[in-house]
């Protein structure tokens, strides 16, 4: 029977991988409220939408022919425009769009400093499509969800997705810490992680030394994988200390990712959301360097066999390079996940952008061919990259652990 067998039976073991995953709930948590960087498609285009509607009123008063300029402004406000199609696809929101008007409204948790909690749904807003989302709750604080970047009133800036509060004409200081897609989809990924791994051990437990079936089939391989080729290679002696924390992440990113591939259930970007990966880069600086030791920070400060004039101009680049480590970690992820996603979602507005809204059909259907086939591949590349950025995320944190914790050699 595996080493893992064992481990997984071990109380000890199991306490340290649950651990590690709490740690990284409650973090990721957070970041995933910072990472709230714009809102809902539709309510973006209905917002344009909105304004060109009031330049249209005013040049109607303006011309003689109303009708035709009605007719041309109808045909703009349907106009197709990928880039917002694109971006209320991978970005964040207080609500999961399924299609046409369908939502799926999340809780909505505010902290207004004296005013203190407040908590309502997000459907509680009023507006949804048309611009700046609107409620008043019964304490008379009225909240506005800003559909796109602006300013308040007094001068602050305000950007897309943020949600600002007024009582009595005064401004409130607004904490958000709402449950927003991305962090839904999280918490989805982080529940079924803990029950897979406390099946497997269970099925460990009820099971020793017997082969593993089912789940536990399925999961060994990759935790082998981890342990026997990132790990032990990148870290040495003391990979065992760190194997709940590089589990933990090679699994949440790599569930993550799946999540993102699956259509129709809200288009959920978690590893493509920047507050998230902000957490995990951080979380990969702070254990490199709260587990370096002597050897480490002495090279790093001081590296012995160096004239001392370079030093000046090595220790320097040496301690930024500690910061662009985690940067790195954190731009890579992001990047390549939401780059898949938006090259998928490019393909798709083709179909619309040749269709012509439907008066090409003969262009959009030649072209449709062409963009399923291509997103067929791409998904199929896709499924790939999921796993891929899982397991370069880990094995560069090994690395980072191995450079920290790795003694002098001695001649």
């Amino acid at each position: 029977m595996t080493t893992f067998a064992t481990n997984c039976a071990d109380t000890k073991i199991m306490s340290r991988y649950l651990t590690s995953l709490g740690i990284v709930l409650m973090l990721a948590f957070a970041g995933g409220n910072v990472g709230l960087w714009a809102q809902d498609h539709d309510s973006v285009h209905e917002a344009h939408a909105g304004e060109h509607h009031d330049g249209h009123d005013h040049a109607a008063h303006a011309h003689s022919d109303g009708a035709d300029h009605e007719d041309a402004h109808t045909h703009h406000e349907e106009e197709f425009v990928a880039g917002e199609y694109i971006i209320h696809h991978i970005a964040d929101a207080h609500d999961i769009h399924l299609f046409g008007d369908v939502h799926i409204p999340l809780p909505v948790l505010l902290y207004l400093g004296d005013e203190g909690f407040r908590f309502f749904m997000s459907s509680s807003f009023e507006g949804h499509g048309h611009g700046d989302k609107n409620f008043e709750d019964a304490q008379g604080v009225a909240y506005t969800l800003h559909a796109a970047d602006g300013a308040l009133p007094n001068g602050q800036p305000v950007n897309a997705g943020v949600i600002t509060a007024v009582k009595s004409g005064s401004q409130l200081e607004v904490f958000d810490f709402s449950i927003t897609k991305s962090v839904f989809g999280m918490l989805v990924i982080l529940t079924l992680m803990v029950w897979m791994f406390i099946s497997v051990a269970k099925q460990y437990q009820k099971n020793p030394g017997q082969a593993p079936k089912g789940m536990a089939n399925a999961v060994e391989p990759l935790v082998l994988f981890i342990r026997d080729e990132i790990a032990k290679p990148s870290i040495g002696a003391k990979a065992d200390r760190f194997m709940p924390f590089l589990l933990t992440v090679f699994f949440f990113i790599f569930f993550c990712n799946l999540l993102g591939l699956v259509p129709f259930i809200g288009g959920f970007n978690v590893t493509g959301t920047m507050g998230i990966t902000i957490v995990l880069a951080t979380l990969v600086f702070l254990l490199t360097n709260l587990n370096g030791n002597k050897h480490y920070w002495g090279h790093l400060f001081w590296p012995p066999g160096v004239p001392l004039p370079v030093k000046f101009i090595l220790v320097p680049i040496e301690v930024f390079g500690i910061l662009m480590k985690p940067a790195v970690l954190m731009i890579r992820l992001t990047a390549n996940i939401s780059a898949g996603h938006i090259i998928i979602l490019a393909f798709t507005s083709l179909i619309f952008i040749f269709g012509e809204g439907g008066d090409a059909l003969a262009a959009g259907s030649g072209i449709g061919v062409f963009s399923t086939l291509f997103m067929i591949f791409m998904y199929g590349l896709e499924l790939l990259v999921a796993f891929l950025q899982a397991f370069v995320f880990t094995l560069l944190a090994a690395i980072y652990f191995g450079d920290a914790t790795h003694e002098p050699a001695h001649h």
